[in-house]
């Protein structure tokens, strides 16, 4: 299994609009994804932004490549979510998983 991993921040006032997109679209469309197993959001919000790191779990990085493309090191977003984004991480990295929680 592969994880996939990147950031991006959001201004405070942008940061339920970018969660509920993420929840309520973003999330149950990679559900599509024949190979997708689930994913995380990880938000923490500072003075003035919200950081998200995002970690989704796809079978293989194969199928990491039909999700993302030929470059798929390159963070995919929905043109609603870039919107609320304020900056983002340069890049999706992407991990063998080698443990997992029971």
């Amino acid at each position: 299994m592969i994880a996939r991993h990147w950031r991006g921040w959001t201004k405070l006032e942008n940061a339920d609009a970018y969660e509920a997109l993420l929840k309520n679209t973003v999330l149950p469309g990679l559900k599509q994804v024949d190979g997708y197993r689930g994913g995380y959001v990880l938000r923490s919000d500072g003075s003035e932004e919200a950081e998200f790191v995002i970690v989704n779990f796809f079978d293989s990085l194969g199928t990491v490549k039909v999700f993302a493309g030929g470059d798929y090191t390159v963070p995919v977003f929905e043109p609603e979510a870039r919107a609320l984004l304020s900056r983002v991480g340069p890049v999706a990295n992407h991990y063998e998983v080698r443990a997992g929680r029971d």
